[in-house]
Order: C-alpha cells, then sequence, then structure tokens
C-alpha cells in the first residue's frame, strides 16, 4: 500500500481561501447594549465574519443592522461568545464522536474520500478506494450538516497536494 501523510500546513494550504470584500472591513459592530462586540474582518451580501476577541465568527448578512455607531446585531458580546462556544463544543463532541474506524469519509466538494483505518493521536489514516492511505490531520475534519464525516478539502486539491508530495 502506498502511504501518504499531509501535514496541517500542507493541507490548509490546499484549501482554496475566498476573497475578502473590503465594503465592511474593519467596522466596529456594536450589540444591543450599546457595547462593542468585534470588527468586521471579511463581509459580503450572504455573510459577515467577524473578529471577537480570540474568535472569527461568521454571521449571516442578514442579522445586522445599522446605527449612527455603524453595523449591530440585537446581541452582546458575551452573548455571542457564549453561543459561539457551545456550538463549538456541539461540534467536537460530534466529531469525537463520528472520528471511528469504519467510518466513511467525503471531501468537502463532497466526493467518497475513503474510511477510517486508524486514529494514531492527531492524525486520521484513510483507506481510499485503491487501498493507497492518506494521514490528514484530525483539525481537517469536521461533521456536515448532514452528519456526513468530511475532510475540510476538495478532492483536487488533495489530489494535487499527494502528487507534489509524492515528487
Amino acid at each position: 500500500m502506498k502511504r501518504f501523510a499531509l501535514t496541517a500546513a500542507a493541507a490548509l494550504a490546499a484549501l482554496a481561501a475566498n476573497p475578502a470584500l473590503a465594503q465592511d472591513v474593519g467596522e466596529t459592530v456594536m450589540g444591543n447594549d450599546g457595547n462593542p462586540i468585534g470588527t468586521v474582518a471579511q463581509a459580503n451580501e450572504q455573510a459577515v465574519l467577524l473578529t471577537v476577541g480570540e474568535y472569527q465568527i461568521a454571521l449571516p448578512a442578514n442579522l445586522f443592522g445599522t446605527s449612527d455607531a455603524g453595523p449591530t446585531l440585537n446581541v452582546t458580546r458575551e452573548q455571542l461568545v457564549q453561543l459561539h462556544e457551545q456550538q463549538l463544543a456541539e461540534a467536537a463532541a460530534a466529531l469525537e464522536a463520528a472520528l471511528v474506524e469504519g467510518a466513511a469519509v467525503v471531501t468537502a466538494d463532497p466526493q467518497p474520500l475513503g474510511t477510517i483505518d486508524s486514529i494514531d493521536g492527531e492524525n486520521i489514516v484513510v483507506v481510499r478506494e485503491d487501498e493507497s492511505l492518506v494521514t490528514l490531520p484530525k483539525e481537517m475534519f469536521v461533521v456536515d450538516p448532514n452528519g456526513a464525516l468530511m475532510a475540510r478539502i476538495m478532492m483536487a486539491d488533495l489530489e494535487a497536494a499527494l502528487a507534489a508530495q509524492a515528487g
């Protein structure tokens, strides 16, 4: 069997980046208590990426209002952080439950990647249809909204990274 390992940096570099729209970037978003929540990091018509302390929180653009002070949300910073941390904990629990040997894995586009062969600490070994093994860092995995275990990489990007690594 062929065995390939992608480092976290190589795997993350293979992810396609979305360009940021600068229209609201840098603006401070105010909460319903009149206090700042965070700063707009990226924005488009559908979503806003908000920097709130150590977190980058993506929110639907239609949740935002406007005031004389700029963009607003009908929540306080503390409420938003609490909700975000709760969602992170739920996602981590769902991922831990899904990461088991034999579990099917799809890519982000979604295409069948293979099944989990083994879990070695923070590395997940996936056996592909051709029986080759690919090792991805645990941080590359999520459970999608439909409950499927997904590697956060497009199949073409993974193939390109593997080909580049093979030399």
